[in-house]
């Protein structure tokens, strides 16, 4: 089966299952921030692991399910936690998910993760709107190109769509949020970053890295969807120089899961007025 099948086999399967509803916006809930899911109302849960050719999600905090339903008044698909390169899946794999969304009819896609601040001013909690990024992961465009999807050689000048980050931007300074916007770096992981790469990453422009994220942009600028992007910092790059410093895992979803109310205010005032 090609890869072009497969994408149509699982939009196939989960299509039926929406009821006839056509979701406006595709949403990426990563690290700790999967509790937005739980304010989609008339919720229709589609786990990762019954949809062909669908791979599940194995990473702490991502429960792995499509989550179908409104939000704002909109209709809305979630991922319930994402699928991972360092997870041992291809590329095509952990961005299987957006090309079914692209089917399902999505017009925008709102992505999120939790990232390490490299920026010195970042605090842990602090939320970043993305405004550009540094791709260290494979890109997910190798291969033949899917003509169907969009060109060979897609721009990505803008791969975060300006106007949504002015209009997130207004929502943050009507209810008190304060605001980054910065650079983030996606890398492989699955390791956390040393200070030597911390400095590194600092050096060529990043304000913030991760493991994810960049692949799904990339896939849904080819299709020519807007994308609207957004880091919690949930560990900070100074905060390796303490030799007892360690980077905890399950710290980071904690702090995700503390600053997802914040996050979930931008992406539901978003929607509303989409």
């Amino acid at each position: 089966m090609t890869y072009l099948e497969t994408i149509h086999l699982a939009a196939d399967y989960v299509l039926p299952r929406l009821k006839g509803r056509t979701p406006l916006v595709g949403i990426v809930l990563g690290s700790g921030l999967g509790k937005l899911a739980d304010q989609i109302e008339d919720p229709i849960v589609i786990p990762y692991g019954d949809i062909p050719g669908f791979s599940v999600s194995t990473a702490i905090g991502h429960k792995g399910n499509f989550i179908v339903g409104t939000l704002s008044g909109k209709t809305v698909i979630a991922m319930q936690g994402r699928i991972h390169f360092y997870e041992g899946y291809g590329m095509s794999q952990s961005v299987l998910p957006i090309r079914v969304m692209k089917l399902l009819g999505i017009q925008y896609l709102f992505v999120s993760n939790a990232a390490g601040g490299t920026n010195l001013a970042y605090k842990v909690g602090d939320l970043m709107i993305i405004k550009d990024h540094i791709n260290l992961l494979p890109n997910p465009l190798i291969g033949p190109n899917l003509d169907e999807f969009g060109p060979r050689f897609p721009d990505m000048t803008r791969p975060y769509d300006p106007g949504l980050i002015r209009q997130a931007q207004k929502i943050a300074a009507q209810n008190g949020i304060s605001l980054q916007r910065g650079v983030y770096v996606a890398v492989t992981g699955p390791c956390y970053e040393t200070p030597a790469e911390y400095r590194y990453f600092r050096s060529i422009g990043a304000d913030a890295v991760g493991m994810s994220t960049t692949p799904e942009v990339i896939v849904a600028r080819h299709s020519g969807i807007p994308v609207f992007g957004m880091s919690v910092i949930t560990d900070v790059a100074h905060a390796t120089d303490d030799d007892d410093y360690v980077t905890d895992g399950e710290a980071i979803v904690k702090a995700a899961d503390a600053a997802a109310d914040k996050m979930s205010i931008i992406f539901k005032r978003l929607i509303e007025q989409l």
